[in-house]
C-alpha cells in the first residue's frame, strides 16, 4: 500500500474515531459495490478487492472443482492447469482472475463515495453503541449543543450525541448552550438510526456515583450506601453504613471541614444533602431518617409497615419539613409509611423506647426526654424574659413578687393573626405595623393587657403598640373588648383570568395562578382589603382612595 494511500486511511480513521482495519473494510465493500454496478454479470460472483499495492485491483474468485456445476462460482482443475501449467493449485483451492476495468476509478467514483459514506455512518453508529453500552449506569461528561422542546442535546464525544428529555431535567437548574455538564447515562438503545443515548440529571444514582467519585471509602467498599431518597434540585437523604470496624461512615462522606459533601452539593447546584447512619433497628433508622429533627419515640407496625413517630412539640415542623419534604424523603428512604405526632414533656416522661422496651433499657429515650425537658424549660425562660421586656415597655412590673396584681405578670390567652405581605396586620379594625420584613406572611400572637398590645412570634417579642394606637382613642364597646368587629361581613368574588378581583369598581391583584376561577372572600380591615380562600388569608392590598 502506497504511503500516501496509507496516510489517507489513517487520517480518515482518526477523524471518524474508527480502527484502520474498519476503514479498509468499508473501502473494500464500497469498491465491490461499485464494481458490481459496472459489471452486472459479476453481481453474483465472489469478488476480492486488493488495496495492498496502492492501486485498486479487482479479482473474481472461483472454487477449483473436478466437475463444474456453476461457471460463475467454479472452475475445473483441468482448465486451471491449461491456463497456468506451473500452478500448484488443487481441487478445493480458490482461483483468482484479475478483472479490473480499465476505467474503473472514473466510473465507480460516485458510487464508491456514496457507499463509503454509508459505511462510515453505520460503523460510527456501531462504534458509539459499543463504546457506551458498557458505560450505562455511569456518569459521563458532555457539552450542551442545543435546547428545544424535545429536550437537551448533549455531545458526549465527537459524533456521539445524547438526549436529556424534559422529565430528566432538574426544574431548579438553568441550562445553556456550550455549558459543560455531568450527566447520568440512563439507557443506551439501538435502532435503525443508530445508538440513542438517554441521560439524566434527576436520577438518584447520579448522586450515588458522585459519592463514589468524591469518597474513596465508598469507592473501595469500606463504606456502603444503603439507600438514597432524592427530590432533584431541592433535597436528598443518603443512608450509609460502615463495612469495616472503626470507620465513621457519615464523617467519611462529609470529609474534613465538609469538603467532600460540598463538592457534591456544588455539582448539583446547591441541592441540600443529608447524610445519616443506616441501622439494622428499623425504629432507630427511621429516627435517623427524620434528622435534623429530634425523635422521642418510634412505634412500629410490622404488618402494615408503618411507623408512628413522636417528636417534641417544638420539633414538629422540623420533622415534617417544608411542605412535608423531610417526612416524605424519610418515607422514601426507609420504605415505611411514617406518621408524625407531637408530644409534650409530661407525656414524654411516661413514653417507652423505640423497640417497646422498658424505659431503663433504652438510653437514647432517656436522653431524648431529658433534652425535651431542657428545651421546654428554655422556652419557658425565654417566654418569661420576653414578657418581662414587654411589661417593661408598657411600664408594668413583671416580677410576681414585686407586682401587686399577679395577673399582670403574664398576659393570658392570646389571639393569632397572619401578617400581610407588607408587614401590617389588623386589630380592632385598625391597621398596625409594619413589622420587620422577616415576619411577612407569618402567624403572630397578640396579647392585649389594656395598656399595650404585645406582638409575639413564638417566644420572641416582636413589637408593642400603645392602647391609643390600636383603639384610635375610641372607647371599646362593651362585650367586644380586645376583638375585631364580629358584625363585619365578607363579600365573595370570582378571581378573573388576569388573577385579579373587583371590589368597589377597583381591581386588586394579581393573586396566585392557582386561584383563577375560584371564589374568594373579601373583607375590609382598616385601610386594607384582605382576601381569604377557605378561611385562610392569602393576600392583602391597601384600599384605593
Amino acid at each position: 500500500m502506497k504511503s500516501d494511500f496509507r496516510a489517507a486511511i489513517a487520517q480518515i480513521a482518526a477523524d471518524r474515531g474508527l480502527a484502520k482495519e474498519t476503514v479498509v473494510g468499508i473501502l473494500e465493500n464500497a469498491l465491490k459495490a461499485a464494481y458490481k454496478r459496472v459489471n452486472t454479470i459479476a453481481a453474483s460472483q465472489n469478488i476480492r478487492v486488493d488495496l495492498t499495492s496502492g492501486d485498486v485491483r479487482v479479482f473474481i474468485q472461483r472454487s477449483i472443482v473436478e466437475e463444474v456445476g456453476d461457471e460463475r462460482l467454479e472452475i475445473g482443475i483441468e482448465e486451471v492447469r491449461g491456463l497456468n501449467s506451473r500452478t500448484h493449485l488443487k481441487v478445493g483451492d480458490i482461483y483468482e482472475v484479475d478483472d479490473t476495468p480499465k476505467d474503473f476509478g472514473r466510473i465507480a467514483a460516485q458510487t464508491t463515495k456514496q457507499v463509503l459514506l454509508q459505511g462510515f455512518r453505520e460503523a460510527e453508529r456501531d462504534h458509539i453503541y459499543e463504546t457506551f453500552t458498557d458505560r450505562e449506569g455511569d456518569i459521563v461528561n458532555g457539552t450542551i449543543q442545543r435546547i428545544d422542546a424535545k429536550g437537551i442535546t448533549i455531545e458526549l464525544e465527537p459524533r456521539a450525541e445524547a438526549l436529556m428529555p424534559p422529565a430528566e431535567q432538574v426544574p431548579t437548574e438553568r441550562y445553556r448552550v456550550a455549558q459543560r455538564i455531568k450527566v447520568f447515562l440512563v439507557e443506551v438503545q439501538k435502532n435503525h438510526r443508530g445508538a440513542q443515548l438517554i441521560v439524566s440529571r434527576t436520577h438518584r444514582n447520579l448522586l450515588r456515583r458522585l459519592f463514589e467519585i468524591e469518597v474513596p471509602e465508598i469507592f473501595n467498599g469500606t463504606v456502603e450506601i444503603k439507600s438514597i431518597a432524592r427530590e432533584p434540585g431541592l433535597r436528598s437523604k443518603v443512608a450509609v453504613a460502615a463495612r469495616q470496624e472503626g470507620i465513621d461512615p457519615v464523617g467519611s462522606c462529609v470529609g474534613m471541614r465538609g469538603v467532600r459533601i460540598q463538592n457534591i452539593v456544588n455539582e448539583l447546584y446547591g441541592e441540600k444533602i443529608d447524610v445519616l447512619p443506616w441501622d439494622t433497628d428499623m425504629a432507630k433508622y427511621i429516627a435517623n431518617a427524620l434528622s435534623p429533627a429530634q425523635v422521642v419515640r418510634v412505634e412500629l407496625d410490622e404488618e402494615e409497615k408503618s411507623a408512628l413517630v413522636l417528636v417534641p412539640q417544638n420539633q414538629l415542623s422540623l420533622a415534617i419539613g417544608k411542605e412535608g419534604q423531610n417526612a416524605r424523603l424519610a418515607a422514601k428512604l426507609t420504605g415505611w409509611r411514617i406518621d408524625i405526632k407531637p408530644i409534650t414533656a409530661a407525656s414524654a416522661a411516661a413514653s417507652g423506647s423505640y423497640s417497646h422496651g422498658s424505659l431503663e433499657d433504652d438510653d437514647f429515650a432517656k436522653l431524648a426526654r431529658a433534652a425535651l425537658s431542657r428545651e421546654e424549660q428554655r422556652m419557658e425562660n425565654n417566654m418569661a424574659n420576653s414578657f418581662a421586656r414587654a411589661a417593661a415597655a408598657a411600664g408594668i412590673s413583671f416580677n410576681a413578687e414585686e407586682a401587686e396584681d399577679e395577673s399582670l405578670a403574664k398576659p393570658s390567652g392570646g389571639e393569632a393573626r397572619k401578617v400581610r405581605k407588607d408587614g401590617t396586620f389588623t386589630y380592632n379594625g385598625v391597621t398596625l405595623g409594619p413589622l420587620p420584613p422577616q415576619f411577612a406572611n407569618q402567624n403572630v400572637t397578640l396579647f392585649d393587657n389594656g395598656q399595650r398590645l404585645l406582638v409575639m412570634f413564638g417566644d420572641e417579642l416582636v413589637r408593642a403598640f400603645r392602647a391609643e394606637e390600636y383603639n384610635g382613642d375610641i372607647p371599646v364597646e362593651e362585650g367586644n373588648e380586645g376583638g375585631t368587629d364580629s358584625s363585619a361581613e365578607r363579600e365573595t368574588r370570582t378571581v378573573r383570568k388576569d388573577r385579579k378581583v373587583v371590589f368597589r369598581n377597583e381591581a386588586y391583584g394579581p393573586l396566585a395562578e392557582e386561584y383563577v376561577g375560584q371564589l374568594v372572600e373579601l373583607e375590609v380591615n382598616g385601610d386594607h382589603l384582605d382576601i381569604f380562600f377557605d378561611g385562610e388569608l392569602i393576600d392583602s392590598f391597601k384600599v384605593n382612595g
